[in-house]
């Protein structure tokens, strides 16, 4: 195993060999291959010849060797140490290496959860050191999306965040480690949460450096240590209180009284995840919550078509003011060519709509919140039942393998629950915002401060990762790295599995939904900030923002429909600003017991959660079903005529079998 809590010292002499000395004159690769004079002095912003922008690609190094290897050295050729622990490489451009064998089970442990990206770091490759006596090679794995800036700096600590933050935020990022908590039960690894350093903040996320290993936790002295009980809440109830003595007053009683809650023998999870998703809806409520939307589409200039829908409707110069509508975003990208793919498009969104409206109906009504598992059941719910009525449709049309029509989705559904704040003050909204997924479709939310991609594309090097198969920049490589592998509509209701995530909205941002004509090659996090700098600074419109977006996909990707829905909300109560980098340019800011970390091989084999327990289909969904039989009927007689006409064309996009 490559890490776990057992404390050591490594001895300065141990590493022999495997990288050069300090680099006094360090020089990064241009990423263009083409490039005749490739190399660039540290600093540099684009290529001295080619004016490429270079890339500073700064990765989190994990091993037994990584602490002794000295600031400044150049390992492999390649990788600058710039701080312990914090590797830059040097070539971008070039594939890392990646483990020739089976993947060992601590690699694996990241790749089963990759969907947690938001929190938890990639595997990037590996990287073979030389060590000790005998040279013997040691591998250290190197992973990307670790919580570093741009400079390679670490994010704050949340210890060190805590004391500026609001009431809401505290909340939220502890009500974030008891989710992580539960998912890293999973795969053994608790222990990442009961390290304070490894702990970083985002502004509003929460950020792992990397895993550790509950099995590695010992105690007592180097000569006579004995095991330590399996971790409990209780365990991660001694750090919370470390940090609730400091809490803002409007909560710290009841997150104390929450940690001694959660040192009881006798408490579950459940109950503790109930009380503290009910403090985090109250505080959030409290807070003035204004929406704005505005949405685009686009045929794009290789096509006559747009097999693209949205909701609301893109229509010029228009922008939804602060109604029951502007609580719903919708972008659909139809599968299976003209008259295929767009009919199951609109029809995703022509139904979705009258789902969503018909819950927004129903939650007036209920004297108490949905829990976010009701919630994300009941929208899972809602798109099965799309997918069956799309699928029924191929079907009665005799379409067949790869002239099924289907399409991608991705919905924003801000969801304005009643949330009882005291004794006499009720709420008007939980500030609550459940993002649903199938496809490549994608969403971002956007701060002045950062872009943060929120879903994951069902393709199939994504397959490959969550099946903890291949390392992401290696699947990547395969032909049909890109293909997805599920969409609405093509399948039965069985095989689908939307994904379905909840965040709460305590800051200013914008959230864009878009397809992947906009998302394509990266244009989303290569220009958000020049496309909506502006919109923050109120020098632009929502609106221009959204042509922005459409003139940026056409120009540089071109070749798709592209559809952009942007949601811009506004809470009036600002958060500080936790960006600023907070390490030296050359030091770590991890104490010295975090440093001094063990790293040894072995790792437990990731345990399959177990399936989900089905629920009856919510009233709700039952009374929407009967206004989209009335609109089915009128768009399944114009399909059948316009199929019986032409016969519907080969897809330009299709899931992998």
């Amino acid at each position: 195993m490559l890490a776990n809590l057992a404390f050591r010292k490594l001895s300065g002499n141990e590493l022999k060999s495997g990288f050069d000395m300090t680099v006094s004159n360090l020089q990064v690769y241009c990423p263009n291959l083409n490039c005749s004079a490739p190399l660039n002095p540290m600093g540099n912003q684009v290529c001295d010849r080619c004016q490429t922008p270079l890339v500073y690609r700064y990765l989190w190094a994990v091993g037994a060797a990584v602490l002794s290897i000295p600031v400044g050295s150049l390992v492999a050729g390649r990788y600058h140490i710039k701080a312990p622990q914090v590797w830059l490489d040097t070539q971008p451009s070039l594939q890392p290496d990646f483990p020739d064998l089976d993947l060992p089970d601590d690699v694996q442990a990241y790749l089963h959860l990759s969907p947690q990206r938001l929190h938890v770091p990639e595997v990037y490759g590996v990287c073979a050191v030389s060590v000790g006596s005998e040279n013997r090679d040691r591998s250290v794995i190197l992973l990307e999306n670790a919580p570093l800036d741009r400079q390679g700096n670490l994010y704050p600590a949340l210890a060190q965040a805590w004391i500026s933050a609001t009431a809401v935020r505290q909340v939220y990022w502890l009500w974030q480690l008891l989710e992580l908590w539960q998912l890293l039960a999973v795969q053994g690894a608790k222990a990442s949460l009961l390290v304070a350093d490894n702990i970083r903040v985002e502004g509003w996320r929460v950020r792992l450096c990397q895993l550790f290993w509950d099995e590695g936790i010992v105690a007592g002295s180097e000569g006579d240590r004995e095991p330590v009980p399996p971790l409990s809440l209780a365990d991660l109830a001694i750090l919370w209180l470390s940090w609730v003595d400091q809490a803002q007053p409007a909560v710290s009683d009841a997150l104390r009284d929450l940690c001694y809650e959660m040192r009881s023998d006798q408490v579950e999870v459940a109950a503790i995840a109930a009380q503290l998703n009910r403090l985090l809806l109250q505080q959030a409520a409290q807070l003035p919550l204004r929406l704005q939307i505005t949405s685009r589409t686009d045929a794009g200039p290789q096509h006559q078509h747009n097999e693209d829908t949205c909701y609301p409707p893109a229509i010029e110069g228009s922008v939804v003011p602060d109604d029951t509508h502007s609580h719903l975003a919708i972008v659909c990208d139809g599968i299976g060519g003209h008259e295929g793919g767009e009919v199951a498009s609109q029809m995703a969104v022509q139904t979705l709509k009258l789902q969503a409206q018909a819950l927004l109906r129903e939650i007036t009504e209920q004297p108490e919140p949905l829990a976010p598992a009701v919630v994300a059941d009941q929208l899972k719910a809602a798109v099965r039942v799309i997918n069956d009525l799309i699928s029924t449709q191929n079907d009665n049309q005799g379409r067949e393998a790869r002239r099924r029509m289907g399409t991608t989705l991705v919905m924003g559904l801000q969801l304005p629950q009643r949330v009882q704040v005291s004794e006499t003050v009720q709420a008007e909204n939980s500030h609550e915002l459940y993002l649903v997924n199938v496809g490549d479709s994608r969403a971002y939310w956007i701060t002045p401060r950062y872009c943060h991609c929120l879903t994951l594309d069902d393709d199939v090097a994504m397959r490959e990762v969550r099946m903890g198969r291949m390392i992401y920049r290696e699947a990547l490589q395969r032909p049909d790295a890109g293909s997805l592998i599920q969409a609405v509509g093509t399948r039965d209701a069985e095989f689908l599995h939307p994904a379905v995530q909840r965040f709460i909205l305590e800051e200013d941002g914008i959230l864009l939904l878009c397809s992947d004509g906009l998302s394509d090659n990266g244009w989303v996090e290569a220009e958000w900030a020049t496309v909506l700098s502006d919109v923050f600074r109120g020098k632009r419109s929502l609106e221009r923002a959204a042509e922005d977006w459409i003139k940026l996909a056409n120009q540089n990707n071109g070749h798709d429909n592209v559809t952009v829905v942007l949601l811009r909300c506004h809470v009036s109560s600002p958060t500080p600003d936790l960006q600023l980098p907070i390490a030296e340019p050359e030091a770590s800011d991890w104490s010295d017991a975090s440093r001094a970390l063990l790293q040894p091989d072995g790792a437990e084999t990731p345990i399959a959660p177990a399936p989900a327990k089905r629920r009856s289909m919510p009233r709700w969904l039952w009374l929407s079903l009967i206004g989209i039989g009335l609109l089915l009927g009128g768009i399944a007689i114009w399909s059948q005529i316009h199929a019986s006409r032409n016969p519907p064309a080969q897809p330009s996009e299709q899931p992998s079998p």
